[in-house]
């Protein structure tokens, strides 16, 4: 893979060049005004935050997108990588790169006071930079007010035929039955996952925004997906039928008055075989500040992870929600135990 793969996506500070990584980022791949990041994050959300840092602090930054296979790169190249940085979404991703040994673990204050305890791991292998939450989608005149307010209730009886999902192996859909054992117990999460089964109107299939649409063609009532796909939906210029599919639904945010709706996050950690470690930190700290949190957020319709930081516009008017604390080291361990109960129940047959 080489740089010149997105040119027609990127610009500055973005490298790119037809040579190899060994060759670009050569020999130890060291300096003291660069920083080699593996990005998960498409370029267009990626570009204005590098682009400022690097105006703020001179440090060069050299971005590889990697839509796959990040973590399969970095135990190929192991301790001859050029990454210094990694970027990704999801806690699962997050969890896939610690448990493959390819992370360090940092300290930063900067880090430790920008970032809620819940939402970096316990000893700094990596840290959030932006919340998620996985609510319900609910039909305007289908669905009556109150009729729905807990993840619990998509698994009731009055829910029947009436629930769309996409597959229950997705990390999104993983990570949810993960906060449910974390908050209950594998028994009563097995239990809830073979009632939302119940519940379907069809087979999982699907991505989240495929799921509002089926809501809008009357396919079904309510739909399980993330926050920040409505804020795409909403303003999605290219395809003017998904603003009709926004249009279609309410979001509900479960478990208000109990333990709070699931957010899941993206993140950032430094490689085990980072030559610029000390810039990679200053990225993440950079990434994990006002300025740029701001601009995170509103790229991609996310929640900014750091406390007091300004929620984007169309984000706030869908409302504010209580978040549920659990830490995201808990919903990792029990990631796995959550897909053995999606395989038990047969969750996508």
């Amino acid at each position: 893979m080489n740089f010149c793969t997105t040119l027609h996506q990127m610009s500055a500070p973005i490298i790119c060049s037809a040579l190899a990584a060994a060759t670009l980022w050569g020999g130890t791949a060291s300096s003291a005004d660069e920083v080699n990041l593996y990005s998960g994050r498409q370029p267009f959300l990626m570009n204005p935050l590098l682009e400022t840092f690097t105006a703020d602090t001179g440090i060069k930054v050299n971005m590889v997108y990697m839509k796959k296979g990040m973590f399969e790169r970095l135990k190929s190249e192991g301790v001859n990588s050029p990454a210094d940085l990694v970027l990704t979404t999801d806690i699962g991703n997050l969890n896939k790169l610690l448990e493959g040994n390819v992370l360090q673990r940092v300290y930063s204050s900067t880090l430790n006071s920008n970032i809620p305890a819940q939402y970096r791991h316990s000893k700094g292998f990596w840290y959030a930079l932006t919340t998620r939450a996985r609510i319900i989608y609910a039909h305007k005149t289908r669905v009556k007010p109150g009729e729905i307010k807990n993840y619990e209730d998509l698994a009731a009886p009055h829910m029947k035929g009436r629930v769309c999902t996409r597959s229950g192996k997705h990390s999104y859909n993983v990570a949810l039955l993960a906060s449910i054992i974390s908050a209950k117990s594998d028994f009563q999460a097995e239990t809830w996952a073979k009632g939302v089964k119940a519940n379907l109107a069809r087979k999982p299939q699907g991505n989240d925004r495929a799921q509002v649409k089926a809501v809008y063609e009357g396919e079904c009532d309510v739909a399980v997906g993330n926050t920040y796909y409505m804020g795409k939906m909403q303003t999605n210029e290219k395809n003017l039928e998904q603003k009709k599919w926004a249009a279609a639904v309410n979001i509900i945010f479960p478990n208000q008055s109990n333990r709070g709706a699931h957010v899941n996050i993206s993140g950032g950690a430094v490689t085990a075989s980072a030559k610029n470690k000390d810039n990679a930190i200053k990225l993440l700290e950079f990434l994990s500040g006002d300025k740029a949190q701001t601009i995170y957020a509103e790229g991609n319709f996310e929640y900014p992870v750091k406390v007091g930081v300004q929620i984007p516009e169309l984000v706030a008017s869908w409302g504010t929600f209580k978040a549920d604390t659990v830490s995201m080291d808990r919903i990792a361990e029990r990631r796995t135990q959550a897909t053995k109960i999606m395989d038990r129940v047969r969750f996508d047959n």
